[in-house]
């Protein structure tokens, strides 16, 4: 299960480019194993870093401002996390820190991804993440109320279907999802044993 998300107040970090794909945001020479850990190293390495694989910090990208050490908010562009399905995109945003991302639009593969590892993948206007990058100040997302808002009062609603919220705030991936069903599921397995048995070999009714 992931941490349920609620309320979340952090000074967002803008990184605001159409198309940001999956590869940018963990490249595959950085996926070195197929667990949920380890790659936040990897986060962004191709921006992060100086060279290719090395470690040194570029200081020109601001995920390397001391302003942003510690945001759990992205603001992004179109497209969000296009490219390849790669679910270790996520795992590695999850790892580093960031609990939600703020974007015009998502690719459908990632935003379910987000929901199902605690990211809450947030839809709002181009016009509104600009207003918000340029007010400086600490974003609020309530998700039960599906808003976000700044300290000068300006707030905006944000659309998300009812599973994804529910995952969100209850913290549960597809699996807790279904084993939410057990009883239901045991019950059509036992109903089935008995309509067709012969499809149960090895086992008794």
């Amino acid at each position: 299960m992931a941490e349920p998300f609620t309320t979340l107040t952090s000074l967002p970090m803008p990184l605001i480019r159409d198309n940001i794909d999956t590869d940018q945001i963990i490249p595959s020479r950085e996926m070195k194993s197929t667990g949920k850990t380890g790659l936040a190293v990897g986060l962004f390495a191709g921006w992060r870093y100086t060279e290719i694989g090395g470690r040194e910090l570029d200081r020109k990208f601001i995920m390397n401002d001391p302003e942003y050490a510690n945001s759990q908010i992205i603001l992004g562009g179109a497209n969000f996390g296009c490219g390849s399905s790669r679910e270790h995109a996520v795992w590695a945003l999850a790892e580093y820190g960031f609990r939600a991302v703020l974007a015009p639009s998502f690719a459908p593969i990632f935003a379910r991804n987000c929901t199902r590892n605690g990211i809450l993948p947030a839809v709002l206007d181009a016009e509104e993440i600009l207003k918000i990058a340029e007010s400086g100040a600490s974003v609020s997302i309530d998700l039960a109320e599906q808003s976000i808002s700044i300290k000068n009062g300006d707030s905006w609603s944000f659309p998300i279907d009812e599973e994804a919220k529910a995952m969100l705030l209850e913290g549960l991936d597809a699996i807790d999802l279904s084993l939410q069903m057990a009883d239901d599921i045991a019950a059509w397995q036992q109903a089935d044993r008995a309509a067709r048995p012969w499809i149960y070999l090895g086992t008794s009714i």
